[in-house]
């Protein structure tokens, strides 16, 4: 049997009726990527979206996000990226148990979990530097992810963090990509055979690369994405070319494919005919 993660990111939830950068509505977007994810023909085992859920880390943003996702009908997983709030998040989605397990007193510890579903384990890594754009793995926070993976080495595994630990050749994101910790990540998760894939968001497109003995991708957005643009000096810019988002299936002989689909309404299906002779 197959089964199915789907991958939201970077959805940048603003309070209704704003639009990020003055021309993207960023909530509208999120309405028909999640009416996508509904009309799959196989349904989900579970969402996880991987970070930048809003565009302030504000409790009303937060507020909105929860609204716009109720739709789904099965769990939805939520990790913060440099635009979240960890203590807000944990404030508006106060009944999701996994987002509490490392919170402190102020709600500001890091957000690392694993979640076992059939077949397949998901387990995260908070990246998150507070006030600062880019992303760093300390030694506490790899500490934890390591014995979260280390509870199970069988089950194949995806990693999900918010910046990618590796370079995309889009320099003004790689300047704020993980700057520190990628190399004792790396250790970590060449250790583990298990791991299947290593998932981000961040970089607002898809984008694939070999890493840590495994394969690490980045997701579309699910509005805006970063301009495509591999010169050095390239200027900081984003585009309006259809979002997506990512699906990664595995059966039970525990292989593991991942699918870009895009969000949308689009014509077809249609058969493989013409004047009634089958064609590929």
């Amino acid at each position: 049997m197959t089964r199915l993660l789907v991958q939201l990111s970077d959805p940048h939830i603003k309070v209704p009726g704003s639009l990020a950068y003055g021309r993207v509505d960023t909530a509208g977007f999120l309405r028909r990527a999640v009416d996508s994810v509904r009309r799959l023909r196989q349904a989900p085992e579970a969402v996880v979206i991987t970070g930048d859920l809003t565009d302030f880390g504000r409790l009303d943003e937060y507020a909105h996000l929860r609204e716009l996702l109720e739709p789904l009908r099965c769990p939805v997983y939520l990790m913060p990226g440099n635009h979240d709030d960890r203590h807000a998040l944990r404030q508006a989605f106060a009944d999701h148990a996994y987002l509490q397990e490392e919170s402190r007193g102020d709600g500001s510890g890091f957000v690392q979990y694993a979640v076992n579903l059939e077949g397949l384990r998901l387990v995260t890594v908070d990246t998150v530097v507070p006030k600062a754009s880019h992303g760093a793995v300390d030694k506490e926070r790899l500490r934890h992810f390591d014995a979260l993976l280390s509870e199970d080495r069988r089950t194949p595994t995806i990693v999900a963090m918010h910046h990618p630990p590796f370079k995309t050749f889009i320099g003004h994101m790689d300047d704020v990509g993980l700057l520190e910790g990628a190399d004792a990540l790396a250790t970590v998760i060449a250790r583990h055979p298990q791991v299947e894939r290593v998932i981000c968001g961040h970089l607002h497109r898809s984008i694939q690369a070999r890493w840590a003995n495994t394969i690490a991708m980045t997701a579309p957005s699910t509005a805006h994405q970063v301009c495509l643009d591999l010169a050095p000096d390239a200027a900081s810019a984003f585009v309006m070319e259809p979002p997506g988002f990512l699906i990664h299936a595995w059966s039970d002989t525990g292989l593991v494919v991942t699918h870009q689909a895009a969000i949308g309404v689009f014509d077809g299906p249609y058969p493989f005919f013409d004047n009634g002779s089958l064609i590929e």
